[in-house]
């Protein structure tokens, strides 16, 4: 798949997950030791080593986006940091992500409207992302609605609605630690996403 995949089922934004990986990867690990910790450590602490593997992919390939500054911020800073600046990480790596806060919440918050509606907004969406990239058409029904389960679990998390179950829209304000690592890294289009309040 091209501009578009479904990466993000793997999960939402695993803050103690992310900051382990974050501490290992400022490591610089060989192959080996990657393996290692994942594997015989159970870096992740998960209980097969399959969901280990697979959460660890795709929380490397979100660290990938960032500096060597932001893997620290990341390792060592405060929750609110760390939780923004993962959430700009997922943002860079999963286009249908980027694409749902920017044609579906913004769309929201301009109309004045106070909550997500996932069944009715995510169809719709999808709609116009099969317009972009045809192929999405023929992703299987349950992992459209596993990606649809994480974009919400990441928005709760991320603070952007008050919770999975009433998702009413909250946009944060963004910890200024974050808005100047984005600015100082010419992130300008991931913060105009983010910061949906300015």
């Amino acid at each position: 798949m091209g501009v578009y995949n479904a990466e993000i089922s793997a999960g939402s934004l695993m803050l103690p997950e992310s900051r382990r990986i974050a501490r290992l990867l400022l490591t610089d690990p060989s192959r080996e030791q990657w393996f290692d910790a994942l594997k015989l450590d159970n870096l992740l602490q998960k209980k097969t080593p399959a969901t280990a593997r697979r959460q660890a992919q795709l929380i490397r390939k979100r660290l990938d986006t960032l500096t060597e500054e932001g893997l620290k911020l990341i390792a060592t800073g405060s929750q609110e940091v760390a939780t923004q600046l993962l959430f700009a990480a997922a943002i860079k790596h999963s286009r249908i992500f980027a694409d749902f806060l920017l044609d579906v919440y913004a769309g929201k918050l301009r109309r004045l409207e106070q909550n997500l509606s996932p069944a009715k907004d995510w169809d719709a969406f999808l709609e116009e992302c099969v317009q972009r990239e045809p192929e999405l058409a023929n992703l299987r029904a349950s992992t459209k609605a596993k990606v649809l389960q994480v974009i919400v679990r990441v928005l709760a998390e991320g603070r952007y609605v008050d919770s999975t179950k009433t998702l009413r829209l909250t946009p944060p304000h963004l910890h200024p630690d974050v808005v100047s690592y984005l600015k100082r890294h010419g992130e300008t289009s991931v913060l105009a996403i983010m910061d949906m309040t300015r």
